[in-house]
Parts: C-alpha cells; structure tokens; sequence
C-alpha cells in the first residue's frame, strides 16, 4: 500500500470519527434538552404562581441565570484551552444541570426557582464553550456550518419532544407541574451515559499553554472585537423564550398546552438550523446572521400586535423559532475562524461572555419595560437596538469588502 493511499484512508478514517462525535454530542444535547424543554416549557407559568412573582421577576431570574451562565462559559472555554482538556469539563457541566432541574419540584417561593434556574445555568455555563470547541475540532473549516446545523437539529428534536411530553403527561395522565419537573431527571442521565461512553477526546497537545491575557488580547485584535460589539448590541435587546410563553397565556392559550406554543418554537428552530448552516457555508455566515436578525425583527413587530387566540400564539412561536434556530446555529459557526485551534475556547468563551451580560439587561429592561410601561414599549426598545445591530451588521460587510 502507497503512502498516499495510506494518508487517503487515515484522513476517511478521522472524517468517519469527526462525524461520529458530531453525532455523540448531537444525541447528548437531544435527551438533555427533553429534560431541560419538560422543565422550561411550564416554569414561566409555574413561577408566575408562587407568592411574589411578576414578569419583572421573571426578567430578573432569565436574565441573572443567563449573565451567570454566559459569564462560566468564558471561564471554562479559556481553562479547556489552558488545559487541552475538553471532555471532563463538558460531562461535569451536564451532570451538574441534570442534578438540579428537579428541584424545581420542592419550589416554593420565587427566591427557590432562582437558586435552582442559576443552579442549572451554571451547569450549563461551564459546559457550552468546551462542547462547541470540542464540535469544531471533530470537522474541518469548510464542514464547520454542517456540523453546527447537525449538532443544532439534533438538540432541537429534543427541544420538541420535551414540552409535547410535559404537555402529553399533563392532559392524557394526569401529572402535575411538579411531576413534570422530577421527570426530567430520566433523559437528563442517559445524556451523561453518552457523554461517558460515546464523546471522545478531540483536542491536540499544544507546544504550551496559552495564557490567560495573552490569549484574550490576541483573538481581540482586529475584526473579531467589532463583530463582538455588533453581537453584544444586537443580545442587548434579544429578550428570551419566556416572554413569547406569556404572551400565549395572555391571549388565551390554556396552561397545559402552553407548552406545545413552546415545541412550535422548537419545531420551527429544527427546521430552519441545518438549511441555516448549508446557507451560511455557501454564502458567508456574517450575511445569514443579517437575515437572523431580521426575523427577531420581525417577531418583536408581531409580539407587539394586538391579535390573540391560540392561531396568533403559534405563529409568533413559529417565527421566533425561526429566528433562534439562525442565529444560535450561524454566530457559533463564524467563530472559529477568528482564533486559531488553540484559542477557540478563548473565543467561544469570549463570545459567551459578551453574549450573557447582554441577555441579563436584555430580559431585565425587557420584562420591566412590559410590567411598568406596557408591552409595546418594550418591544420598541427591541425593535431599535434590533435595527441598530442590522446597520452595524451590513457596516461589518463593507468593510470587510474594502
């Protein structure tokens, strides 16, 4: 056999493993989010009837969790570049998240679901940057937006089937809110069975460490700072899930199928991940994020409207999806060519950071704003920062064409 031959086969044989834990993480996201989804879909509902509750406090909770949980993913994408280990951080990140969720279940004051719901996204946050690093490293560059909209579907197919099965065990068998919440604890294990068993090590052994502040101020050099501002201003007025579930409890929709306005989200989020991540490896990821953002845009006008029954709340579910199901799928994707191998945890992490200060004002202004003042006025301020980041976006283009 001649060398060539013998580079063909070792090079289908690290394509054919790539994919594999391409499909690993895909399946460990998929059962984790039926657990995360059965516990999400109910608990803006749930909270909304504990002693104290408003949608400021619920605002305060989505966005305080988020900032946390945005803020570990810098932390521990940086310390998996630091220690070229990104495997151990992501399992301890799940394990952490299935343990807590159903505790949900003993909740008694909005104060409980606030320990719990940052609880979870801590998990979360210390998992996300590793695993995502962990994905580009499974495939090459030009795979990259694949391997994301793969690992994306996959975590949306267990974004559906979670609220359908909390809505099913309500209406058919009878369980109760907190049932639902104990339940999730079944998915959340098998996920860290895949974890030990299936997600294999992908990181290479580097010359030496990157430091900490060296690191940060090299992937800050140049484009990757101003495309970080342009994110940053468009998360600024990206408010959360939550809202669109209240608001189908506003116009009518019954509480037990509320969280089938959540698997409609899901759904359209699926649908639109993997045709999302082909598109953005044709013709650039930064012009389909533009197209993301116009479709927020476009929820946020619809959010505002005064329509209501049940039809009103699955479209705007449908199209908020769609929005998520892009951007979620595209900014990952663009990042890792703005840092060599062995910075990407720094990047992602990065990115995370900027992302979660941003949500907690984002849903903190949002949901007082809606409380205080009115729901159009906080979709103004949505719409705004919204058109701002469009123009920053199309800015970004030009030039990087000049």
């Amino acid at each position: 056999m001649s060398k060539e031959t013998e580079k063909k086969e070792e090079e289908m044989l690290t394509r054919i493993s790539g994919f594999r834990n391409i499909l690993a993480l895909g399946f460990v996201s998929f059962f984790t989010d039926i657990s995360s989804e059965m516990c999400f879909s109910i608990l803006p509902n749930f909270l909304l009837g504990l002693p104290g509750a408003s949608r400021a406090v619920l605002g305060l909770i989505e966005g305080l969790a988020e900032a946390l949980s945005y803020s570990l993913r810098a932390v521990s994408g940086i310390f998996s570049d630091m220690f070229r280990r990104r495997k151990v951080i992501v399992l301890i990140g799940y394990a952490f998240s299935t343990a807590v969720k159903p505790l949900f279940a003993v909740a008694q004051t909005a104060v409980d679901v606030l320990v719990i719901r940052v609880g979870d996204r801590v998990g979360k946050g210390v998992r996300t940057a590793p695993r995502d690093a962990l994905l580009s490293e499974s495939v090459s560059e030009k795979q990259m937006g694949a391997a994301f909209g793969i690992h994306r579907t996959l975590d949306q197919m267990g974004a559906i089937i979670g609220p359908v099965l909390a809505s099913a065990l309500m209406v058919y068998l009878g369980f109760t809110l907190r049932d639902i919440f104990w339940l999730s604890f079944i998915p959340g294990s098998i996920a860290l069975l895949i974890i030990l068993f299936l997600v294999q090590e992908r990181v290479g052994k580097a010359a030496g460490r990157p430091r900490l502040l060296a690191g940060m101020g090299s992937v800050l050099k140049g484009r990757f700072s101003l495309l970080l501002l342009v994110v940053c201003l468009f998360s600024l007025g990206a408010f959360n899930f939550s809202f669109i579930l209240l608001r189908a409890r506003d116009v009518g929709v019954p509480v037990a199928l509320i969280p089938l306005v959540y698997a409609a989200i899901n759904v359209s989020h699926t649908a639109v991940a993997i045709p999302s991540g082909f598109l953005a490896d044709k013709i650039g990821r930064e012009k389909v994020l533009l197209i993301g953002y116009g479709t927020f845009l476009a929820s946020t006008l619809l959010l505002s409207m005064s329509f209501g029954g049940a039809s009103y709340a699955f479209v705007l579910g449908i199209i908020y999806g769609a929005y998520v199901g892009i951007v979620e799928t595209v900014q990952r994707a663009m990042l890792p060519k703005y840092a060599p191998s062995e910075l990407r945890g720094t990047v992602y992490g990065l990115y995370y950071l900027v992302v979660g200060i941003s949500a907690f004002i984002a849903n903190m202004a949002f949901g007082a704003l809606w409380d205080y003042v009115g729901l159009t006025t906080a979709c103004i301020y949505s719409v705004v920062l919204a058109v701002a980041a469009i123009g920053g976006m199309m800015f970004f283009l030009r030039n990087a064409k000049s």
